[in-house]
């Protein structure tokens, strides 16, 4: 009469029918009430009126059925338990649940009322994971039902390894599980648990992920290459996910491919390339740590390169591996690995360790790079030429004596006159200039007279004119 909802009145009628144990009944007042979610998979339990009933079910363990001396078990119960049962579609649980009518109740208005996700997380609760894992098969449920419901109870409960057991039962080959748990690395990625995540990697022999994330255990936090030098043991795990790759790879091409769809997938020579990569990493981890390890270590930079960064980082390591050394030649055969192998850009290296040198005020030690560079026979006729001049734009801080040894080490004389003219030195680079053949000497007396004019340099103004 009053236009109000009964919904709330057929729900507290249901709960009280519970309550006194008439299960058809509350079944009945809840059909009023209770409706299905329109989405299955939705990321919640179902309508709060659901989730008081099943709260309310799981607490009363009240084994009403199936017990031959229940006097309390009416016809009418018994046969609705009976049909409750066969909703499970097979999928009942071994142990309690399926000897108690309360229990089977609860799944009654799960499968009738409940979303996918609610009926997994019951299952989940009362220790039927096998069940959960088949009804979130049978469902096609999205990977966020199997995270929710399956896979964070699983591992927060230490029951990973019971998961792993059951989904290789189900399925050996993993390939119906491989969305599912592709999803759940994802999850572990972004929450920072790697070392769940590399357990997980390597139960589904993902091999070249679970490689990737022994690279982030090699090099994440590490402040120095002496705690490098103590982590090498993920370099050699690197290896050996990498060349059981290889192996597996190698078998399924003498047969018919195996549809690895979920696996990563990469090319034997990019596996190859990056298994000279872990090589090449040993050798600068072990050069490093022995170089921190005598003092012989100068440079204090924040960031650690490693060879599994971006070029610039690669050609961090290879400066750093350089300057490091108890002199420039002891590091720079490994250097020059990592440039040729990684294709880098090497005069721009040795300019960088030029420069640093120049800081250092290590003169001497341009000299060896330049000898180093030239005997590496890789060099460009003019590669010495331009380390010498990237570094000169700190001249005003190279005592007058080791900049002309420096300038003097030149190849070419248009270089070192163009040397000469960035540090100011207008007469060395007239004196230079005049010894060129006639028509170009001409030319280039012609540019120092110029600058020494801009300059106010009266002396050197006045040889030129007297040259030209």
């Amino acid at each position: 009469k009053s236009g109000l909802d009964p919904g709330g009145a057929w729900h507290a009628w249901g709960m009280a029918c519970l309550k006194a144990g008439n299960l058809t009944s509350a079944r009945e007042k809840f059909n009023r009430c209770l409706k299905p979610p329109m989405d299955l998979n939705q990321l919640n339990h179902g309508s709060r009126l659901v989730q008081d009933v099943i709260q309310y079910l799981e607490s009363t363990v009240k084994p009403v059925l199936i017990t031959d001396d229940d006097y309390f078990a009416t016809l009418r119960e018994l046969e609705a338990t009976l049909r409750t049962r066969s909703l499970s579609l097979e999928m009942m649980c071994e142990g309690k649940i399926q000897h108690n009518s309360y229990y089977q109740e609860c799944l009654f208005y799960l499968h009738s009322y409940g979303t996918n996700l609610a009926i997994i997380s019951f299952y989940m609760r009362h220790d039927c994971m096998r069940e959960a894992l088949l009804h979130l098969l049978n469902k096609e449920s999205p990977s966020e039902v199997f995270i929710e419901g399956i896979f964070i109870p699983s591992y927060e409960s230490g029951k990973l390894h019971m998961l792993e057991n059951l989904l290789e039962t189900i399925d050996p080959g993993l390939e119906s599980w491989g969305v599912y748990l592709i999803a759940a690395c994802k999850y572990l990625q972004r929450k920072n648990y790697y070392h769940i995540l590399y357990e997980l990697q390597q139960f589904m022999k993902d091999h070249v992920r679970a490689a990737m994330t022994c690279i982030r255990f090699f090099t994440h936090g590490a402040k120095s290459y002496t705690e490098l030098g103590g982590k090498q043991a993920w370099l050699l795990k690197i290896k050996d996910h990498l060349k059981v790759y290889l192996q597996e790879v190698s078998r399924s091409s003498g047969r018919k491919k195996m549809a690895f769809t979920f696996r990563k997938k990469m090319s034997a020579t990019d596996v190859s390339r990056h298994i000279n990569t872990v090589d090449l990493q040993m050798e600068v981890t072990k050069f490093l740590h022995q170089c921190e390890s005598s003092g012989a270590s100068q440079m204090t930079d924040s960031s650690l390169p490693t060879l599994f960064g971006n070029n610039n980082m690669k050609m961090d390591v290879a400066c750093k591996v350089i300057l490091e050394g108890k002199n420039i030649e002891e590091g720079f055969g490994i250097a020059f690995r990592v440039l040729q192998d990684f294709q880098l850009e090497a005069t721009e290296v040795y300019s960088k360790v030029a420069k640093q040198l120049v800081k250092q005020q290590k003169y001497s030690e341009i000299q060896q790079l330049l000898k180093c560079v030239n005997e590496s026979g890789v060099a460009a006729k003019n590669d010495g030429d331009n380390i010498i001049l990237n570094c000169l734009n700190e001249f005003k801080n190279i005592p007058a004596e080791d900049l002309d040894n420096l300038i003097q080490d030149m190849d070419s004389d248009e270089n070192k006159i163009q040397a000469y003219v960035m540090c100011n030195k207008l007469r060395s680079a007239y004196l230079v200039s005049v010894r060129q053949e006639k028509a170009r000497a001409v030319q280039l007396v012609q540019r120092v007279r110029h600058l020494a004019e801009s300059a106010g340099d009266s002396v050197v103004t006045a040889i030129c004119a007297q040259w030209l």
